[in-house]
């Protein structure tokens, strides 16, 4: 069975800025639960090619990773692949403008990789959604009405 886990919120704080901050690897250990570290390969510039290699801890084992951003669309859209391992992995996040005034941000996070099960599913689907409730907080905190 193939894992294929959707998740998405609703973030009150402006697109471009959440696009901007979640879209940096380097700023994945802050909102990611599993995230150690991150280290890039390649220029710390977030465009196609450029690569980072994650450390997380994930169902109780060690996982070394590394992720190639393959699609990229700032504001809107990044695809990063991890091709190795036992476990390859697919990525994306869209981010799109919400809300009457268009001041909030709709984002998705959707994870695809060969192979799993529904444990793992499960486990994948509930650190996604304490991800994106942590990357909430962060931004609505810098950015959402009443920051500093």
């Amino acid at each position: 069975m193939a894992v294929d886990v959707l998740t998405e919120t609703v973030i009150d704080a402006p697109c471009d800025a959440v696009a901007a901050y979640a879209a940096d690897p380097s700023n994945a250990p802050e909102w990611y639960v599993n995230i150690v570290s991150v280290e890039w390969e390649t220029s710390s510039e977030v465009e196609v090619g450029a690569r980072a290699a994650f450390v997380a801890r994930f169902l109780g084992r060690r996982l070394v990773y590394t992720y190639e951003i393959v699609e990229y669309e700032p504001g809107r859209r990044l695809v990063m692949r991890a091709d190795q391992g036992s476990f390859p992995m697919e990525t994306t996040y869209t981010w799109e403008p919400y809300g009457v005034e268009g001041d909030r941000t709709r984002m998705t996070l959707r994870n695809r990789g060969g192979g799993g099960s529904r444990i793992l599913a499960a486990a994948m689907r509930r650190a996604n959604r304490k991800d994106l409730a942590m990357l909430r907080h962060l931004l609505e905190t810098r950015y959402g009405p009443g920051a500093a």
